[in-house]
């Protein structure tokens, strides 16, 4: 009797197995969602050293020799693009360090005021012997931090040229409707020629 009810209860263990991976093989698979392709060549955010966080007044920036303080900052927003202008001081004479993102590359630029340039945005320009073409043109608000000259908040309009290679720059830029344009040009710089160091915090 006892062999009997062994036999039994191993029959009855087997049967349950083979329920088992018969209702297993049946069971509906879900179908794994393919994961989007990402851009190999895309950074998924501004680097730490040139974002908000870090270069921002009292920051030093590092270039061609020289190093630079940051005196203040200029935080420019037009629909959903955000960019950055940085009032540097330490050398001959004040330069703006523009960090933008553009088409998923970071754009880098050394500016300086050109007050011997009498020249109103529309058509091309040469100067300094470079030929230059619009590029963009818009209507940004902005707000400031630190010393920049500029009030703590506001719109401004801009039209920025540049060389056929990007390489040299040139912007119009007006802080009020009736105001003149204050002219600038820019040359690139690549983030290889840049060493930020952050300001320390509080």
């Amino acid at each position: 009797m006892g062999a009997q009810l062994i036999v039994i209860a191993v029959a009855l263990f087997i049967a349950s197995l083979l329920v088992l991976v018969y209702a297993l093989k049946k069971a509906p698979r879900t179908p794994e969602t393919p994961k989007p392709r990402q851009d190999p060549l895309a950074f998924t955010a501004m680097p730490a050293e040139y974002g908000p966080r870090q270069l921002g007044p009292g920051a030093i920036v590092s270039h061609g020799g020289t190093d630079y303080v940051v005196r203040g900052s200029v935080t420019y927003r037009e629909g959903p693009f955000v960019w950055w202008e940085h009032l540097l001081e330490g050398g001959d004479e004040p330069v703006w360090f523009s960090v933008e993102e553009d088409d998923g590359r970071l754009e880098l630029a050394m500016w300086f005021k050109r007050t011997d340039l009498n020249l109103q945005p529309g058509g091309r320009h040469t100067v300094d012997g470079t030929d230059l073409h619009e590029v963009e043109r818009g209507h940004a608000g902005y707000t400031t931090e630190g010393t920049t000259g500029l009030p703590p908040g506001g719109e401004m309009d801009y039209v920025d040229y540049a060389s056929a290679d990007r390489a040299t720059l040139l912007s119009f830029e007006r802080w009020a409707p009736e105001t003149p344009w204050e002219i600038s040009t820019g040359k690139t710089v690549l983030t290889g020629e840049i060493t930020v160091y952050p300001a320390s915090a509080g």
